[in-house]
This record gives C-alpha cells, sequence and structure tokens, in this order.
C-alpha cells in the first residue's frame, strides 16, 4: 500500500484503486459486513442491493463485491449504476436487509471506496416509519471494522446468489414527487413545470435520477455531463472553482436562459446550485433553502404538541440555518460531522416526540426523511424548485432573503462569509492534541461557547462568528473552517486560530 491511505469510519471505506484499496481489500471487507449482517439479522442469506456510481472501473470492484457478498451467504441484487440515495430508497421499499454502494463520493477520480446503507430493522429499531434505511451509526461502524480488521480470509458458505434488479431511481423519483405534492400542494407542482433548469451529472449516476425527475416534474430540463462514460469532465467536487471553466455549468445556465442550475457530485448525495446569473451560491444554501420550502410550505410555526420544529444539522455548517430557523420559529440541533451522526439525532429526537423537520449536511447534503435517511440530490432539486415556484423568487432574490437574517457587520453589512483550509493529517489521532490545546484557550475565553462533540466548535454567538477544528472522516486531513459576517473578520479569526494550531 505504501504511503496511500485507507480510510474507514462511518463513512464506509475508501481508498486509492491499485493502491490501498485492492480486490482483496474489497473483498475482506464485503464479506466483514456479511458477518456482521449475518449475526445481527439472524438470516443465514441476508439480501443486500449493490450499487455503484459510475466512475470509471467501479464496474470491477462492484463485481469483485457481489462475489464476496454471494460468497458469504448473500442473496445480492445488482442495481448496477445508481445514485446513493436511491439505493438508501430501495432498502426502504424493496425491503432489502442493506446495501452496498461502491463510491468515493466528490473524491477525485483515482478514488473509489464502498458506502453501507442498513435497514432500520437490520439496525435494532423497532419504529415503524416506512423509511429507516440509513449509514450505520457509528457504534455499528465500528463493529464492521473490527470485524475487518480480524478477518484474514473470505469465509464461504453456501445459498449465496447474484440475482439482477431494477432501476431504483424510477420509484425514488417518483416518491420524491409525491411528498412534494403532499407537503407542496400541487399548485406548486403545476409552477414548477414553467422552469427551466441546467443539470450537472458529472458523467455519473446522478444522470439516471435528474432525468427520472425532470420527467416526473415535467420542468424544463438540459442535461450536463450526463454520457455515463464514468470519467469525470472536471474535479467533481461541485465546489465554485469546478463548475466555473468555459462550457462549465457557471457558463451555460444563463447562456441558454435557464433559472437555476444543479450540480451533483458523482454518488448524487450532494447539490449545490447556481443562480440564474451563473454565479455559484455555495452548498450550504443548499440546506437552507430546502428548509425554507418546507417551512414556508407549511406556514411556519409549531404543533402544540410536538414543540418547536427542529433541524438537525452537523457542527461544521454554516449558522445562516440558525439564523433561518428563528425566523420561522424553529430551532436546530447539532451533531458531530457525518451522514450517519446527523441521521441517529434526527431518528432520536423523533422516537421522543419532536417535530423533525429535515436534517443535512452545509455540504450540500439534504436529508427529507420522508423521502430517504440518505442525503438527497432529487430531494433537494424538488424542494428549491418548490420554493422558486411558492415565492416566485429568483434564486438570487431567495439567497439575498436568507443574507437578511444573519448577522450584521458595521463595515460591510449582512451576509456570510466562509473560509475552509485543511492541512495534510497522518492519523485522526494526530489532532487530538490541537483540540486539547484549541480547549484550554477558548473554554476560558469570555464570550466563547465550546462543543466537543466532534473536534472542537467555537461560537460567539454575539458577533454572529464561529470556528470548527476536526480530522475528516473521508480524507487524511484536518479540516479548518471559520465562518463570519465579513471577509475581513472571517480571515483574522482563522489566522488567530491557525496560530494557535501552530502553537499546539
Amino acid at each position: 500500500m505504501g504511503d496511500s491511505p485507507l480510510i474507514l469510519g462511518v463513512s464506509g471505506l475508501r481508498g486509492i484503486v491499485g493502491e490501498s484499496l485492492t480486490p482483496e481489500v474489497a473483498e475482506r471487507y464485503a464479506a466483514a459486513f456479511s458477518a456482521w449482517l449475518r449475526a445481527k439479522t439472524g438470516l443465514d442469506h441476508p439480501s443486500v442491493a449493490v450499487g455503484r456510481d459510475g466512475r470509471k472501473g467501479g464496474d470491477q470492484l462492484a463485481q469483485i463485491v457481489m462475489q464476496a457478498l454471494s460468497d458469504s451467504g448473500c442473496v445480492v441484487y445488482d442495481c448496477r449504476v445508481a445514485m446513493t440515495p436511491s439505493m438508501g430508497h430501495e432498502v426502504d421499499h424493496c425491503l432489502y436487509n442493506a446495501a452496498i454502494v461502491v463510491t468515493a463520493s466528490h473524491n477525485p477520480q483515482e478514488w473509489n471506496g464502498l458506502k453501507l446503507i442498513i435497514s432500520g430493522e437490520a439496525m435494532g429499531q423497532s419504529n415503524a416509519d416506512p423509511v429507516e434505511a440509513s449509514a450505520p451509526a457509528a457504534s455499528v461502524a465500528d463493529e464492521i471494522i473490527q470485524l475487518f480488521d480480524q478477518m484474514s480470509t473470505q469465509v464461504t458458505t453456501t445459498g449465496g446468489k447474484i440475482e439482477v434488479s431494477g432501476t431504483p431511481e424510477e420509484s425514488h423519483s417518483v416518491d420524491v414527487l409525491n411528498q412534494i405534492n403532499i407537503f407542496c400542494g400541487k399548485d406548486i407542482f403545476q409552477q414548477v413545470q414553467n422552469l427551466k433548469v441546467v443539470v450537472d451529472s458529472v458523467n455519473c449516476s446522478g444522470a439516471i435520477g435528474a432525468d427520472a425527475l425532470a420527467r416526473d416534474l415535467k420542468f424544463q430540463y438540459t442535461q450536463l455531463h450526463s454520457d455515463s462514460s464514468g470519467i469525470f469532465p472536471h474535479t467533481p467536487e461541485p465546489t465554485k472553482e469546478n463548475l466555473s471553466g468555459e462550457g462549465g455549468l457557471c457558463d451555460v445556465v444563463p447562456s441558454v436562459g435557464a433559472s437555476v442550475g444543479f450540480a451533483q457530485d458523482p454518488d448524487a448525495d450532494r447539490l449545490a446550485i447556481v443562480d440564474e446569473r451563473g454565479e455559484y451560491i455555495g452548498e450550504e444554501y443548499t440546506l437552507v433553502l430546502c428548509a425554507m420550502a418546507l417551512m414556508e410550505a407549511r406556514g411556519g410555526g409549531q404543533d402544540s404538541k410536538k414543540g418547536k420544529p427542529v433541524f438537525v444539522v452537523n457542527l461544521s455548517t454554516s449558522r445562516m440555518i440558525d439564523d433561518v430557523a428563528a425566523h420561522y420559529g424553529a430551532e436546530v440541533v447539532r451533531s458531530a460531522v457525518g451522514e450517519a451522526n446527523v441521521v441517529e439525532v434526527m431518528k432520536s429526537l423523533k422516537a421522543q416526540g419532536r417535530d423533525v423537520v429535515m436534517g443535512g449536511e452545509g455540504n450540500g447534503g439534504v436529508i427529507w426523511a420522508e423521502v430517504t435517511y440518505v442525503r438527497d440530490s432529487l430531494s433537494g432539486m424538488a424542494l428549491v424548485l418548490s420554493l422558486m415556484a411558492r415565492t416566485g423568487k429568483t434564486v438570487s432574490e431567495l439567497v439575498e432573503m436568507v443574507n437578511s437574517f444573519g448577522p450584521t457587520d458595521e463595515v460591510k453589512g449582512n451576509g456570510y462569509t466562509i473560509l475552509k483550509a485543511k492541512s495534510d493529517l497522518a492519523s485522526k489521532a494526530d489532532a487530538v492534541p490541537v483540540v486539547k490545546h484549541l480547549d484550554g484557550i477558548y473554554s476560558r475565553q469570555a464570550g466563547c461557547r465550546v462543543d466537543l462533540q466532534d473536534g472542537i466548535r467555537i461560537d460567539w454567538d454575539e458577533r454572529g462568528v464561529w470556528a470548527h477544528v476536526r480530522a475528516s472522516n473521508t480524507e487524511p486531513i484536518m479540516r479548518v473552517i471559520v465562518e463570519a459576517p465579513s471577509k475581513t473578520e472571517a480571515e483574522r479569526v482563522a489566522g488567530e486560530i491557525d496560530g494557535h494550531i501552530l502553537g499546539a
């Protein structure tokens, strides 16, 4: 393997193909998951759906995974190229015990990985809610990793087999349509048909789902980078620099007179937005626009029995969700970073009888549990379009509306500026002394609020400023995120924290 990283955690397994991620590693991880699933369910032949994000070379890895699952006794359903959220929807509605998605999400071409989705029943949840499947909780992920570390060879049993499944995006898209009709009204659905949309699917699985959604919601639609080659036309993470090149999404949206542009990552669980002028608005706005869509549809307010509406987000998510929630009389509960951690808190609050409206992460990951407990770009697109239809506002006008809810800087006015930096990290353990050092400084500082759930988050509430320092779950790096009402203040705080990190 050399120095190539193999990353294991709540986001599954990721590595560089042929280096840290070899056929033996994939086979052993799939076999470890099968062993855990059989033990947890008590079934000799649990059912597992397998899909892949469509990146070039992923078909070979998927074949290895399916054969390993079959050899260890699982009944395997081959979903071929499929979106990660569609696989979550499939587990719920086809009553599979679990799914494995062959994907490295937004990581570059040379990476791949295995992402797990487990049914609520397999995770021991007694909830009767038909939507339960999600990424494994941290404790479950640790159990699977322990089995992976202990397993030296593939365990072969009898009774396994591989069958071809249908296309999960079809039923997923129909369910999004149905939920939009329920929560937002059929009149809004009809107005969505007047909107013109461009979608960049980075030549991967999102193209299938976006096409199905355009057909079901009947909006005017231009596909960009949807040739299913699995070769990324640009670096796949849907960031401003990756979407701003000539012929890219930011260029195409105004050139065709579109109302909005959407960018998916390879497995289509993240969504970024470009406004009608071709301006990249940032992934943080994806979550808050979807939150606004649901609160506008329900007319704000709270349930007398369930209390305030709740949004669940991670510690690295912008405070704009707090300001939007406050505008609608809702509140925000934060979790450790990682989809599985957000979902765990959502389910826990729901079990307590709370009114959990939505969850997600500021990286463009929207978790609308009425559809699936997996970050879902289709739900994100539909909710944003419904908000545009309901309010009659353009995306740029909606962004101005969000910014008006925010903290005020004496010089720059209202708004949000986020700075993100990262540094190499040999192991997550190397971040521990840094966090301890920062805690020693800021926990004693007046006007600071410190959260140690995941690394350290420091909030200066009165100033509308926060910072989060943590080890990444998906890359061998430490992330530093700072947000403030102005770039000047964000840079000042970031410089202060960098100085303390160097002194750790």
